[in-house]
């Protein structure tokens, strides 16, 4: 079994360190010029229309408000990959993997706004009336490559299998160590409290999502930054460390082990991709049941998602464990404690354990709930409604079975399954970059500098 899991893992390392990195990054730069720099030079404009028009009411075509989208997308990358893959990536890669964070969160900001744009575009009703939408749409849809659909579909229904027990296993773990609660208790607790959630569809998901994700990270960003600002003498020599890393290699500290470029990079884009999850697709199938009139609208969330999830969540996290020295007192093996110990050695040790673990049983609440939304919506684009209520079952049964840490072999594939996920995403969205460009342009001359005129692009296809 031991060889079969390095085997697995080396096959993960080189998808992401050299397929992966590559694919995302020509997919980032392609848009961010196609789109000349637009995440950028409307940034403002994106703000405007995003947080400026939160509380706005909305008339548009849609079962969720966009807000409640925004949310919910979020609620799946925000939490879990926040405190403990920003650690990992530390760990493994060195303070350098942060810089290659932020380079793919930036260029990715390109990729989230086009793959929901067509999300948007393509999206249809399903028998229940709802708007479904995501790559397997799309790529069909515009492309007609009904196999690669079929694909993209099959890989992330699978994926949430493995997605699902890391995220439960992770919180039972924490609530073991700072209540000495069973695994089994967390498991079942979870489980229940999933099970209201998603039979309720993704109104009842989107209503929970929109209380309690800007709460829990306003709550994460106050306290962590006071930690930080406690430190801010070390700022100069982490920021140091972060830049001059990224480009050379650093030698072991402490808990430390060091690490190559190729670490940093390979480290730095996975859990960058893990946190914003752009280029993955999954953007897409949150955004589709929104309220919007114009996919443009919508996917200015999708910009405003990545930033505020790697540009300021990941970045809080990753200076608050350099700024303490965190990433040095804990071995990699344990990396995903960093924040923890970064907590309690400023605030004490049972105030930072159990604000660490509360506020990861909130977050993977919501994540598990988003995400088996997102297996669903594939069963169901694979064949129909029943399929999708039959693997909500088996979701279901994943949660407990990784609370307790079984099938551990399952959660290898983790890695792996996502590679063939952002392929069949990504390499279909290098060929859809002129109607991306066709529907921006749409919403800049004719909504943005309002020259008026009609739409150049049909914007929805109405499945009724």
């Amino acid at each position: 079994m031991a060889a079969f899991e390095e085997f697995i893992a080396n096959i993960s390392d080189f998808f992401w360190t050299y397929v992966l990195s590559i694919l995302l990054i020509a997919t980032g730069l392609l848009y961010t010029f196609r789109l000349k720099f637009f995440q950028f030079r409307m940034f403002g404009h994106i703000l405007k229309r995003t947080i400026g028009q939160i509380f706005k009411k909305n008339q548009a075509k849609g079962t969720i408000t966009p807000f409640q989208a925004f949310t919910s997308a979020l609620a799946s990358t925000a939490g879990a990959t926040n405190i403990v893959g920003v650690p990992v990536a530390i760990s493994l890669g060195g303070p350098g993997a942060l810089f290659w964070m932020w380079m793919v969160a930036l260029i990715g900001m390109a990729t989230r706004y086009s793959e929901i744009v067509l999300g948007m575009k393509y999206r249809e009703k399903n028998e229940n009336g709802e708007w479904v939408g995501g790559p397997q749409y799309y790529i069909r849809k515009a492309l007609g490559w009904k196999v690669v659909a079929t694909l993209f579909a099959v890989f992330l229904m699978l994926e949430v299998v493995p997605s699902v027990m890391v995220q439960t296993n992770s919180i039972a773990t924490q609530l073991q160590g700072a209540f000495n609660w069973p695994v089994q208790a967390t498991g079942i607790g979870v489980l229940i409290v999933i099970a209201m959630i998603i039979f309720g569809g993704i109104k009842r998901i989107a209503k929970v999502t929109d209380k309690i994700v800007p709460f829990m990270v306003l709550t994460y960003l106050t306290l962590a930054l006071i930690v930080i600002f406690a430190n801010v003498g070390q700022l100069g020599n982490v920021f140091s460390l972060i830049f001059t890393h990224a480009f050379t290699p650093i030698s072991a500290s402490g808990g430390f082990a060091g690490a190559a470029i190729a670490q940093a990079i390979r480290w730095g884009i996975a859990r960058g991709l893990y946190s914003n999850e752009a280029g993955l697709g999954t953007g897409p199938i949150a955004h589709a049941p929104a309220q919007t009139d114009h996919p443009s609208k919508q996917a200015f969330w999708g910009v405003f998602s990545v930033f505020v999830d790697t540009i300021v969540i990941c970045t809080v996290s990753g200076i608050l464990v350099l700024v303490t020295g965190a990433w040095t007192k804990v071995e990699p093996a344990n990396a995903s404690s960093m924040i923890t110990v970064a907590f309690s050695d400023f605030y004490g040790s049972t105030f930072g354990g159990v604000f660490v673990a509360i506020f990861l049983l909130f977050f993977v609440i919501t994540t598990i709930g988003i995400l088996i939304f997102f297996g669903e919506k594939q069963a169901e684009f694979l064949s129909g409604l029943t399929a999708a209520k039959a693997m909500r079952i088996v979701y279901l049964i994943a949660i407990y079975i990784g609370a307790i840490g079984g099938l551990q072999f399952v959660w290898q594939f983790l890695d792996l399954m996502l590679a063939f996920v952002v392929i069949c995403n990504v390499i279909p969205l290098l060929f859809l970059s002129k109607e991306v460009k066709n529907i921006t342009d749409d919403y800049v001359y004719r909504l943005y500098k309002k020259n008026g005129g009609e739409p150049r692009v049909t914007l929805f296809e109405d499945k009724e």
